[in-house]
């Protein structure tokens, strides 16, 4: 679904199959071909935000891939709750911006 829910800048939660895997980022493009996504791989993501606060990653380090719609399960906006914080915030609260402000660094 395109649109203004998943509009490019969106960060969002990418669930892919064969082989089955999680991205976290910000959505850089969706058509009928596939989805781009800035970010990184969701199994790394308190690795990934140690590497940042330590300054051993850098913006140009996170991933900018393509994946074909055949590979896409489904897109998750990357929302969260007082209760439960999204990655988004929990991103904004430890490295002190949010990911497309670090991203465009």
């Amino acid at each position: 679904m395109k649109g203004k829910y998943f509009a490019a800048g969106s960060v969002v939660v990418l669930y892919l199959l064969d082989p089955p895997g999680k991205v976290w980022g910000v959505l850089r493009s969706l058509d009928a071909t596939g989805v781009a996504v800035e970010g990184i791989d969701l199994r790394s993501f308190d690795e990934t935000l140690r590497g940042l606060l330590a300054g051993e990653i850098q913006a140009h380090d996170l991933s900018l891939a393509f994946y074909p719609l055949s590979r896409v399960e489904k897109i998750l906006l990357d929302r969260g709750t007082e209760a439960a914080p999204s990655l988004e915030d929990q991103f904004r609260k430890r490295v002190g911006m949010s990911l497309a402000e670090f991203l465009s660094r």
